[in-house]
């Protein structure tokens, strides 16, 4: 009797059906993943980008903001006059913008009506001389009862209305100013009022600078009671 070798063990066809389908599961699995994770990073790639181009846009209207600002403030300074005085001898005062940018034009210079002067207008040469008003003024301190001799710096409020160009464009100043001066002398050999220099009080608007300037005036010097 011949022995018969055992038959190979028959491989189970379902069962590598079911691992190939499980290969075949995951394999699918990894590329929805890689496809999820790619979508994810695509719409982050599109949030950065939108949010770059915000940051940049906000940055560029603020800078344009600051610029015009910049230049508003810029333009508004140039705009604003200020005068600063030199003593050019003892009865004149050399009138100069504090800024660079400024040229002055034309000046009309107003004076108390307690000193009974008339305005005056200069043209390039801005200044104030002291024979434009020392005679009033020596009279309105006589009323007043002031003394002869000035007890260090006096002040004199005036009105500067000034005509000014600033990168060739016109504008226009209207302030109260005061004049320091000191007055020296007798009655019988004379008075001297020399000048000493100009500060700024305020600005004013045209429809009431004679009534504030008389109302300085008449508070710096009260009437005289009779």
């Amino acid at each position: 009797m011949t022995d018969e070798a055992p038959p190979p063990p028959e491989t189970s066809r379902p069962e590598t059906h079911q691992k190939a389908e499980a290969r075949a599961a995951e394999a699918a699995a990894i590329r929805r993943r890689w496809i999820t994770l790619g979508e994810i990073l695509a719409v982050l790639a599109v949030l950065i980008s939108a949010l770059t181009l915000w940051l940049n846009w906000s940055e560029r209207r603020e800078d344009a903001a600051t610029k015009v600002a910049d230049s508003h403030k810029a333009t508004t300074r140039a705009a604003s006059l200020l005068l600063k005085a030199t003593a050019d001898g003892a009865d004149r005062l050399t009138l100069k913008p504090v800024s660079d940018d400024q040229t002055v034009q034309s000046q009309t210079l107003r004076f108390p009506k307690a000193l009974g002067v008339d305005p005056v207008e200069t043209t390039g040469d801005a200044r104030i001389e002291a024979r434009w008003f020392d005679e009033g003024l020596k009279k309105a301190r006589e009323k007043a009862g002031l003394p002869d001799d000035s007890r260090g710096d006096e002040r004199l409020p005036v009105l500067l209305e000034t005509r000014f160009l600033v990168d060739g464009e016109s504008h226009e100043d209207r302030a109260l100013y005061e004049i320091g001066y000191s007055i020296a002398g007798r009655m019988l050999s004379g008075h001297r009022v020399t000048l000493r220099g100009l500060s700024l009080i305020r600005r004013v608007e045209n429809s009431d600078a004679q009534a504030q300037l008389d109302a300085r005036w008449a508070k710096l010097v009260p009437a005289k009671k009779e």
